[in-house]
């Protein structure tokens, strides 16, 4: 499969940072957006709130100037984090009173918002879902003999 050098990257990132255990959803330098911009913080500033998808006048400047962080677009970087956010059990955008999981650092729940941005990842660069396995499974129906009715 031929993907990109930004989702390469982004994806040796992230292996790295679960695998490190420097994945955590709730520290803006060690989430998903903040192990692909090598820790940095400053990806939070395109937004008002961790986990929403609308740019605020920062990150709406930044957008139309066409500047990329990453390799990524400031709305992509949103993606992203909602993303892995939600992929992790969080009601967006994130609240004191929100939905959360018991352990946000908890390797499965890390796992579950990993898919989750991996899959936003995908789609961003318009490659096939690597996280998909229902092609492994693909099966054709058999077609019924005639004259039995199903149920």
């Amino acid at each position: 499969m031929k993907t990109t050098d930004r989702f390469e990257n982004a994806i040796q990132k992230l292996y790295t940072a679960f695998h490190s255990d420097i994945l955590s959803p709730e520290c803006c330098r060690q989430c998903a957006v903040g192990n692909l911009l090598d820790h940095k913080d400053s990806w939070k500033h395109l937004s008002d709130r961790h986990g929403s998808t609308h740019l605020n006048y920062v990150g709406k400047v930044h957008e139309m100037m066409g500047r990329r962080f990453g390799g990524y677009l400031p709305s992509e970087l949103l993606q992203i984090e909602a993303a892995f956010l939600s992929g992790c059990g969080y009601s967006l955008p994130l609240l004191h009173d929100g939905k959360k999981p018991n352990d946000p650092t908890d390797k499965e729940t890390l796992f579950e918002g990993l898919c989750a941005a991996v899959s936003c990842l995908c789609q961003l660069d318009d490659i096939q879902d690597i996280m998909d396995c229902s092609q492994l499974f693909e099966f054709e129906k058999p077609s019924q003999p005639q004259g039995v009715l199903s149920t």
